[in-house]
């Protein structure tokens, strides 16, 4: 996985199989990207928000940081967990293995009236927090309506040798 600068290279994102395997680095189903253990008080290991949820974060938080302001997982990829969502190229449904392969068969079972298509999105952001989200794991995952834009979504490219 690379950046968003290399999507000129003949990048493009990665499916969701392939970004769990790169947000644990190489810890084999661990339950966080840098490990099995949570942060503990004082440790600082990913942007997601830390603080009064959600009234007052902590100093620093509460917001997308630069890349590299935390330390680099197994495979030396960055911000694997919070900072922002990332986009998936797999279309949405509520199991991960009926892999839809069209965007008509998309579907958000929490939101059946609305026919948006829907993407895969993961890696949580600077809005998760423990009291409420937990889904910077790498095994977490959400539906985002394809026409969406935030502040907190954002994109990573794969660069395939």
């Amino acid at each position: 996985m690379g950046t968003a600068g290399q999507a000129g290279a003949g990048g493009n994102g990665g499916g969701e199989g392939e970004w769990e395997v790169a947000a644990r680095g190489g810890l084999t189903g661990a339950d966080y990207t840098w490990g099995e253990e949570s942060e503990r008080p004082g440790q600082r290991l990913a942007n997601f928000w830390h603080g009064d949820f959600p009234w007052r974060p902590e100093p620093g938080y509460g917001r997308t940081s630069p890349v590299g302001s935390f330390e680099p997982n197994g495979y030396g990829l960055f911000d694997m967990a919070g900072n922002v969502w990332e986009w998936i190229v797999d279309w949405y449904t509520d199991t991960p293995s009926a892999r839809p392969a069209a965007e008509a068969d998309s579907y958000d079972p929490q939101q059946p009236q609305f026919r948006v298509p829907r993407k895969v999105v993961k890696g949580g952001s600077f809005l998760c927090a423990d009291s409420s989200c937990r889904r910077y794991r790498p095994a977490a995952r959400r539906p985002q309506p394809i026409d969406t834009g935030m502040s907190h979504i954002g994109f990573r490219c794969v660069v395939r040798d």
